[in-house]
Parts: structure tokens; sequence; C-alpha cells
């Protein structure tokens, strides 16, 4: 686990992983709208955080170095095999991006950029035909792409903890939720009874375990809900 040559201070690499992540992000989420820009903008803002401790300045070990060079007195705490974590406190000896914590962050940072295209997907067939989405990822929860998102940040805090993203992560919760209830008020408007009725029937952003059919969608402008 242990490495000689230094892993922060790498700050090309924190604008490469930065950008191409938000870039992805951008593409899936194509936002038009002030909310779809302030979700994007939440986003970006913790992959940016994330990506400044995993190369740049690792604040997090920095904090932490004195209990683990107590704990952990044969590892070289400002490795970047050291930077996971996981890898230190439980004691993996295999590669770090290879240990079960690790693909299991893949797997969720993989779904829930998925979740996100896939509503991205009927979200962009309901505008073109000027519907309300209900199909779908929207069946299931009526704000899919911020679930997408969340998953895909969960996914980022099992990879590389720290103390920073930690602590925006219920912050992004809270924006996120305020966006959400922002867009229903617009949607609301414009579709009127019949969002109504999808809203009795598909929660926000916690699926039911028994998902009940969502109305069809009905002529309008623009449906705009996450």
């Amino acid at each position: 686990m242990n490495e000689s040559l230094p892993a922060y201070g790498l700050w090309p690499m924190v604008i490469i992983n930065s950008a191409i992540f938000i870039i992805f992000a951008f593409s899936f989420t194509k936002p038009k709208t002030k909310q779809d820009w302030r979700s994007l903008g939440a986003f970006s803002a913790f992959i940016v955080a994330l990506f400044v401790e995993m190369y740049g300045f690792p604040l997090t070990i920095f904090l932490l170095s004195g209990w683990l060079q107590s704990t952990f007195p044969q590892t070289d705490i400002f490795s970047h095999s050291s930077g996971h974590l996981w890898q230190t406190i439980f004691g993996f000896e295999m590669d770090p991006h290879l240990n079960p914590i690790h693909l299991l962050s893949n797997v969720m940072i993989a779904a829930g950029f998925y979740i996100v295209y896939k509503a991205w997907q009927v979200l962009h067939a309901a505008q073109q035909q000027g519907k309300l989405a209900t199909t779908g990822p929207y069946a299931i929860v009526r704000h899919p792409q911020y679930d997408g998102f969340l998953l895909v940040i969960i996914g980022f805090l099992l990879m590389w903890p720290t103390l920073l993203t930690l602590i925006m992560f219920p912050v992004l919760v809270v924006v996120y939720i305020r966006l959400a209830k922002q867009e229903e008020q617009l949607v609301q408007a414009e579709f009127g009874a019949a969002y109504e009725e999808y809203v009795r029937q598909v929660p926000a952003f916690v699926p039911r375990r028994k998902r009940l059919q969502p109305p069809a969608g009905h002529r309008g402008q623009r449906p705009l809900q996450h």
C-alpha cells in the first residue's frame, strides 16, 4: 500500500477529471431552465471539491493525519492508495480500485448516470409531444434525474470520502428538494389536474414498494420535472 511518489499537487488531473464528469453530466441533462443550471451547478461543485482532495490537496488526510499515523504506523498516509480511506481502515491487500467498496461505488455511479440518461430520454420525448412525462423512470418517482445525481454523489462518497464532500452532501439534498418543489409549482400551473393526479400516485424521490399506475400523459407545453 505504500508509495514513494507524491500523489497530490496534480492540478491538471483535478481539472481534467472534473471537466470529464461535468461535461458527462451536461451531455445527459441538456440544461435549459434556471433550475436545470442550478442542479448541474450543485453537482459540479461537489465534483470539483472531490477531485481537489483526490489529486490536489488532501485536506481530509491532513486533518486526520494524527489518528491515521498512530493507528496505521506502517502506512504512508500521503500515498494515493491511502487516500482510499476504506482501503487503509479495513486493511484491504488488493489494488485499492478493486476492493469491494470501490467496486460498489463504481456500480452506484454507473447506475446513477444511467438513471439520469433514461430520465432525460423520457422527458425529452414528452417535451417533443407536449405531454407530461409519466413513463419509464417517471412512473416510479417524479424526480428521477435528481435521484440519479444523488446516487452518483453517494457512489463518489463511498469511493473517496472527504470531510468537505460529506458536509456538502446534505446541503445538496436540500438544494435538490428545493429545486424539485420550485419545478413542481411550474408543472402544476401548466398541467393542473393531470399533474395533481400524477402527484397522488407517484412519490417524489423514494419509490413505493407497490407502484401505482400513473395517469397517461396529457397535452401541454413543456414538462419541467426532473
